[in-house]
């Protein structure tokens, strides 16, 4: 069984979202970098955006990462401030599950900051499998292809594309990382729902996944 096969089956939260977990190798079911903590499957000038000073600002929790998780975010920036606030908060939930892996700690409060409802619960789940196995993540994501789309009344669509052919598990007690091949199902495109809370920060509510999505591979 390969890296990318599924860990267990879905779990859901929510009419229109479920977190779908995947595992590694043949060594027990254990989770992997993939889906990252994300849903079922379904059938400008290139810049960062600004996740990572966003943190510095009143009221956010900080996030740092171990220095072997790299991210490419080649999402571009809209000259719309609302929907650049959009990718800079859904480029923080993505870093924030990242932390919680990382810190092996299921109720870390990063994650839970830029998440909502039901997906805030799932996303503890999915976290806990890590946990549960001592793995975290490793390696360099890159996100891109992505869109934003303004639904009125402080709720916003956004869909982006993932390669995780670098990224890897990671094993805390042994060091161990889990290198596995290159597939089509490095691939991920997602469909993703946030809305604006009281605070001002757009916190990821719904969340689909399409594993080797032909919109993202190469």
């Amino acid at each position: 069984m390969n890296r990318r096969s599924r860990l267990l089956a879905t779990i859901a939260v929510g009419a229109s979202a479920v977190l779908v977990l995947t595992a590694c190798g043949g060594d027990g079911g254990k989770p992997k970098a993939d889906d990252r903590g994300a849903g079922a499957d379904i059938g400008g000038e290139a810049s960062a955006t600004p996740g990572a000073s966003a943190t510095a600002q009143s009221g956010r929790p900080r996030i740092e990462l171990p220095a072997d998780l790299h991210y490419t975010f080649e999402w571009r920036r809209t000259g719309d401030k609302d929907k650049d606030a959009v990718l800079a908060d859904g480029e923080l939930f993505i870093k924030a599950t990242d932390q919680a892996i990382a810190n092996q700690d299921v109720l870390d409060p990063a994650y839970r900051f830029y998440s909502a409802e039901e997906l805030a619960a799932a996303t503890q789940k999915y976290v806990q499998r890590f946990v549960d196995h001592k793995a975290r993540t490793t390696g360099t994501y890159r996100f891109y292809g992505e869109s934003v789309t303004l639904q009125g009344d402080g709720a916003a669509a956004l869909t982006y594309c993932e390669d995780q052919g670098k990224a890897y598990n990671k094993y805390v007690k042994t060091g161990k990382v889990d290198r596995t091949p290159v597939t089509k199902n490095s691939y991920i495109f997602y469909n993703t729902t946030l809305k604006r809370n009281a605070d001002g920060v757009w916190v990821t509510q719904d969340m689909l996944s399409e594993r080797g999505s032909v919109k993202c591979r190469p």
